[in-house]
């Protein structure tokens, strides 16, 4: 059983005829671009988005990302991208999962592990900064830290 996330958001895409194969199906790579699209607005709706990230001094690169295809999405098909932030503490993980936007069908689920590093020094930091888990005390104040 997949851990539940705190806070989740949701992306509608369309899927354009640029990102399928001549099997008329998204190709396996595109997926990663709708994560991505879902993951930039869970960051943002979490006042952490990318700008905020630098701006605060570090940079956040994917060391982890796992994807499962169980159905393959085609051309024009209207899709949901769930995007829901799970551990934020030491690592920022986030889990996905692609469904049809009108039958509801799962067609991928997937997660990603970003952390953190110092943009001045390039050193990875074994926690996450203040400034991550001020955003997520924010969304839930539960979640303060001390």
């Amino acid at each position: 059983m997949r851990k539940r996330g705190i806070y989740s958001v949701s992306v509608d895409i369309k899927v354009p005829f640029f990102d399928v194969d001549m099997m008329h199906v998204v190709w396996h790579g595109h997926y990663v671009k709708y994560l991505e699209e879902a993951r930039c607005v869970l960051l943002e709706s979490i006042n952490y988005g990318y700008e905020a990230m630098r701006d605060s001094g570090y940079s956040w690169p994917i060391i982890d990302l796992q994807l499962r295809y169980m159905h393959p999405a085609a051309f024009g098909q209207a899709l949901t991208v769930r995007a829901e932030l799970v551990e934020w503490e030491n690592r920022l993980k986030i889990h996905y999962l692609i469904q049809d936007a009108k039958t509801g069908t799962r067609l991928t689920r997937a997660s990603s592990v970003q952390v953190a590093v110092s943009i001045a020094s390039r050193t990875m930091q074994l926690s996450s900064p203040d400034c991550l888990l001020q955003a997520v005390a924010r969304i839930d104040p539960s979640r303060a830290t001390e």
